[in-house]
């Protein structure tokens, strides 16, 4: 009992980590069926592992809908700066304390988007199938990051899993190589009347002025990216918030497919009950279904796979494979956040993970129960000692001549 009340935050945390694997979260769930994947997983590095608690808290922070960011953003922010003025202290340490916590969740924000770290990677059973990301960008897209050239995208997606990805820049037509072992296929997003509609393949530029007058205009561009040899595709969130009323237009219009998985914060809030009538409308039409990284150079890790097979057209050409996380954004109002995140998180991790937290907050423990002698300055001594390894520390005694 001593323990619970000394460091309630880390027996809260212990527990949480097992409660949670009462009713674990599936690594990977099929986006069209929302069942769990059989025949592939994520193969997570070892320094992930090791470094669980952070990979898994940024991975957290990643897969966040745009409004739901900024509620937890918000929430944890008054909250630290509130545990920090209220704890026991001089005034300036607590004013420091209150300033110090809002500024170390920013910190962990910038670590979520720029800091290198391991990623997981797919790992599928049939080799016959591309692993594939069908929208992503460079820096040649108005908003994306300054220096993020072709190479780097390859490498961001190589690291992860991606075996090809179509380069869809804004308005701009891919024309770039990459010499390596990697796949970059040419494609375009085009903006046109609240719309922006995916062009994959070898296509040439298009005059966008002739589809952005009206929303009839706009239903023209589909033919247009057919004759110039291309695939048009509906993406998110535009068909979600401008045209949801109107899709059989779309197919109508012969739009090839529509994306129901994007990892931008403002479009992974997609509802799985709105995503079941995008399927339900392939399906019925036999169109493509795909999800999208729509990786800007910023952030580390995809929420989103694509598993194309070579001898199948329509609807059965692609299964789209996503974290659970990410297709529960949708689920949750944005204001539970602040906790639903957290609980989500730890409802997804895999057991390896488990003991990575479990072990981290053990030796946290540890440390903090074992006394500390007279004149031991707090550090790594005191947990040195308490598991017996204080040779490692013991500093060579000079010796006179």
């Amino acid at each position: 009992m001593n323990t619970v009340r000394r460091y309630p935050i880390t027996v809260a945390l212990i527990l949480l980590v097992l409660f949670s694997a009462i009713n674990p979260l599936p690594s990977l769930v099929d986006a069209a069926t929302g069942a769990p994947v059989a025949d592939a997983d994520l193969a997570r590095p070892l320094e992930y592992i090791v470094v669980a608690p952070f990979s898994d808290v940024l991975d957290a922070l990643t897969f966040l809908s745009l409004q739901r960011a900024c509620a937890l953003l918000a929430v944890w922010a008054v909250a630290l700066a509130v545990w920090g003025a209220l704890r026991s202290g001089t005034r300036v340490r607590r004013i420091t304390r209150a300033v110090a916590g809002p500024l170390l969740l920013l910190a962990v924000v910038a670590a979520t988007v720029v800091l290198p770290r391991p990623v997981p990677r797919l790992v599928t059973a049939d080799s016959g199938m591309t692993v594939i990301d069908y929208h992503a960008h460079t820096e040649a897209s108005h908003d994306g990051r300054h220096g993020w050239s072709p190479r780097d995208l390859a490498a961001w997606h190589a690291a992860q899993g991606f075996e090809a990805a179509y380069v869809t820049d804004h308005n701009r037509v891919f024309d770039g190589v990459v010499e390596d072992s990697f796949t970059l296929l040419p494609g375009a997003e085009w903006s046109v009347y609240h719309q922006h509609i995916l062009a994959l393949g070898e296509v040439s530029p298009i005059d966008r002025d002739l589809y952005n007058r009206d929303a009839a205009s706009m239903l023209g561009v589909f033919a247009e990216v057919h004759r110039r040899g291309g695939l048009a595709m509906g993406s998110l969130p535009e068909y979600w918030r401008n045209s949801w009323e109107t899709l059989d237009y779309f197919v109508k219009a012969g739009v090839d497919g529509f994306e129901i998985v994007n990892c931008a914060p403002k479009a992974i809030g997609f509802p799985n009950q709105a995503r079941a009538r995008v399927v339900s409308l392939a399906r019925q039409h036999n169109l493509l279904l795909i999800g999208g990284s729509d990786n800007h150079g910023w952030g580390k890790v995809t929420c989103v796979w694509n598993l194309a097979s070579p001898s199948a057209h329509g609807y059965a050409a692609n299964r789209v494979l996503a974290r659970s996380l990410a297709l529960l954004q949708g689920e949750w109002k944005p204001w539970t956040a602040a906790y639903s995140q957290p609980w989500l998180m730890f409802r997804s991790l895999t057991w390896p993970e488990r003991a990575s937290w479990l072990t981290w907050m053990l030796v946290f423990l540890i440390y903090r129960a074992v006394p500390r002698r007279d004149g031991d300055a707090r550090g790594i001594g005191i947990l040195a000692r308490s598991l017996k390894l204080r040779a490692l520390l013991r500093r060579p005694k000079s010796v006179g001549p």
